[in-house]
């Protein structure tokens, strides 16, 4: 795809944040119900595990999409493709709003999906074409920032809302911050039509980059452990770490805080020892998921637990991606696609699994199972030669 810069100054960044702040709103309405699992359970008779499908189904529809759009968008204005999808965005919170089973709730969650897989996959290819060459690399820390902000966010506001108004105000909120960010979209992002499509073949080309491979299992062990503990985090605060329902809202929004923290942190450390941070961060997640059901019987060691817990977690994203850009820097786009589908599945996957072990054998067990994947993680990265990322990169990089 060819650069479209030439308005310069402060048009493209508009743009850049405009992109950031659809990532921003799409990630905040998959991770809302985590916040929510508790009133969304008491308001449509649903059991914690079932209800866990609210975050697993999206996640699995924008697992399979992802790859899809990349393939079948083709040659499609990206601007029409971000503008459809966010369409798409206001329409499954009005549904989830307006949802009286689960069911419905469901329907609106998998149309959710497609959103997701839709923006992510294409989001992050977008910087280049937006900004000068120099400023790519603060380009894609905005748009990713997005990624993490409401990674980190997205639950907090959840329960604030939740609590302050109820849950289907929650998903009105998200219906109306996304038709905000779609004016803006409209204003200030020029058309962005294609040169360049993929094909099948962009993808089986990387059948052989280990790198790749390693970086897309460490993805799934990662994002699937988390998110298997995670997706039970108020439950496991008010249950196990005896904290009032009043008090869970600040503490995720700490929670938030620490991982926005963790974000700019990771990132800074990960473009000098990339395997190192990574390996810190899946440490860091294996303590704070294994340590806080079984020693964070009080509100503060429960509380000390998920600030490391946040701190942790903020950096897998951005940490993750600058992974793939190692590995496939030739492949920017198909690895970036790739990445975004088994970050989803694992969501789906993690969440999926907490649901079952936690109707099955409670919520210390999911903790320590969930420990398990995310140590599995850590044994990888520490067996990975730190100088074989690079070894990658250039056997990737295209000729010339």
């Amino acid at each position: 795809m060819s650069a479209l810069h030439a308005d310069g100054g402060a048009k493209p960044w508009l743009a850049t944040f405009a992109i950031g702040l659809s990532t921003f709103t799409v990630v905040t309405a998959e991770m809302l119900p985590v916040g929510l699992l508790t009133p969304i359970v008491s308001t449509l008779n649903a059991s914690i595990g079932r209800a866990g499908l609210l975050i697993s189904l999206p996640a699995l529809f924008a697992a399979l999409f992802a790859p899809l759009v990349v393939l079948g968008a083709r040659r499609t204005d990206r601007r029409s493709l971000l503008i459809a999808f966010l369409l798409l965005l206001i329409a499954a919170n009005l549904l989830a709003a307006a949802a009286t089973s689960m069911a419905l709730l469901f329907a609106a969650r998998i149309l959710l999906g497609f959103c997701i897989g839709g923006i992510w996959a294409i989001a992050g290819g977008l910087a280049e074409r937006l900004v000068p060459p120099a400023s790519v690399g603060l380009a894609l820390s905005v748009i990713f920032g997005g990624v993490a902000a409401a990674s980190v966010f997205g639950v907090p506001l959840g329960v604030f809302l939740g609590e302050a108004l109820g849950w289907r105000m929650a998903f009105l909120a998200v219906a109306v911050l996304a038709a905000l960010t779609l004016l803006l979209l409209l204003c200030v992002l020029p058309p962005l039509p294609v040169t360049q499509a993929i094909s099948w073949r962009s993808f089986t080309a990387q059948r052989a980059n280990r790198r790749l491979l390693t970086g897309l299992l460490l993805t799934f062990l990662l994002v699937a452990g988390h998110f298997m503990a995670y997706t039970f985090v108020r439950p496991l605060l008010q249950t196990v770490a005896g904290i009032e329902g009043r008090w869970v809202g600040p503490l995720l929004f700490a929670y938030g805080v620490a991982g926005i923290a963790g974000n700019f942190i990771a990132g800074q450390a990960a473009a000098k020892r990339l395997r190192r941070t990574l390996a810190l961060i899946a440490l860091g997640l294996v303590l704070a998921v294994l340590l806080l059901p079984l020693l964070g019987h009080a509100p503060m060691s429960g509380g000390a637990f998920l600030l490391l817990w946040g701190i942790a977690y903020g950096g897998v994203s951005v940490s993750l991606m600058a992974w793939m850009l190692k590995a496939a820097p030739g492949a920017v786009e198909v690895a970036s696609s790739l990445y975004i589908a088994l970050f989803n599945l694992a969501i789906s996957c993690g969440s999926l699994a907490g649901g079952l072990v936690v109707d099955a054998g409670g919520l210390t067990i999911n903790g320590v199972l969930s420990g398990m994947v995310l140590l599995l993680a850590l044994a990888i990265l520490m067996r990975t030669r730190p100088q074989a990322l690079t070894t990658a990169a250039k056997a990737d990089s295209p000729p010339g």
